[in-house]
């Protein structure tokens, strides 16, 4: 098969595309032919050693394909069958032409999804998901501020606030990313860049916006760069979800901030707690294919590229040059 593997840690050039033995899954797990492959900010953590994993080792964690072979339990089970049209969110190694994903991890794709949008959406959908329906479950007339909202996270979570009620405040980094963060449902968009110092301004205009409240929670994917003004943005008891760190890590709180800031919450989620069982995981995917399928959420595939420019692939969701879900393409 080919694969891209991370040689050391570093930067983008430290991925090669290489031949690798076809893989053999095991008996709880299923081989699949991958058709699209998810690129996420933890795969440029993994590479860059921000999380440490061991190297060389193929990158990647997200995408969807065909089953073409089973292990000894799937087949025994029944459950799954070769041909079959599946997706993942975290199985290590999805690069590649060819990846063994244990079965308790497959989502089943339902006809009227492709295998773009499966492999698009899986990750950063099941984020938008857990974000709105179980860290801050959201209700109607509820405000919030979304940063990057026309990334591939935002955009989705976006739609899902305001489907759910909420009065969405989005910031972007440009014109092109104001509209799709409009289209998407955000109420009122702050093109960030154009502000001399976000961390005093940001929170001011999320003030005047809301009659002097703030917001009951602020949705930050950035990090390091966003963190001040975000908890400057929240209204008394507020949440501030710190669910990435695209600019980089925070450095460490004195709690007395949140204290000093209104009796505020901190939290940094996961995916994988909000997928602790099976039962969770389907359900969360499920409704995400279905509202898609009922055109009812949109999954703007931003960029692709061939499996051989992965390091591309990262350059560009590195420097904020895309929008929406970018994929590899075996």
């Amino acid at each position: 098969m080919h694969a891209v593997v991370a040689t050391a840690a570093g930067g983008p050039e430290v991925l090669e595309l290489r031949d690798l033995p076809d893989p053999v899954p095991a008996p709880d797990e299923v081989l699949v032919a991958v058709r699209a492959a998810g690129v996420n900010f933890i795969d440029t953590y993994r590479r860059s050693g921000l999380y440490p994993v061991p190297y060389p080792h193929v990158v990647g964690s997200e995408g969807a394909g065909e089953v073409v072979a089973l292990g000894s339990d799937v087949a025994a089970a029944g459950e799954v069958a070769v041909g079959g049209r599946v997706a993942w969110a975290a199985s290590d190694g999805s690069y590649a032409t060819l990846q063994r994903v244990r079965a308790a991890d497959l989502l089943p794709v339902p006809d009227g999804v492709d295998d773009r949008v499966a492999a698009a959406l899986p990750l950063q959908g099941m984020t938008a998901h857990y974000l709105v329906r179980s860290t801050v479950p959201l209700e109607p007339g509820d405000e919030v501020l979304v940063h990057a909202a026309a990334g591939g996270v935002g955009l989705l979570l976006v739609q899902l606030a305001a489907a759910a009620g909420a009065r969405v405040l989005a910031t972007v980094g440009s014109v092109e990313k104001e509209a799709l963060a409009r289209a998407a449902g955000a109420h009122e968009v702050v093109r960030y860049r154009e502000l001399d110092d976000h961390t005093t301004e940001l929170p001011a205009l999320v003030r005047d916006l809301t009659d002097g409240r703030g917001v009951r929670a602020v949705y930050d994917s950035v990090g390091r760069d966003t963190f001040d003004a975000s908890l400057a943005s929240l209204r008394p008891r507020g949440v501030l979800v710190l669910f990435g760190a695209s600019s980089g890590p925070v450095p460490p709180v004195d709690p007395q901030r949140l204290n000093r800031a209104g009796s505020v919450f901190l939290t940094r989620p996961s995916l994988g707690a909000y997928t602790a069982d099976r039962a969770e995981l389907l359900g969360r995917a499920e409704e995400l294919f279905a509202l898609v399928a009922a055109g009812r959420l949109d999954v703007r595939i931003g960029a692709t590229f061939p499996l051989a420019e992965a390091a591309d692939a990262h350059r560009a969701l590195e420097g904020r040059a895309t929008t929406g879900k970018v994929l590899l393409l075996p």
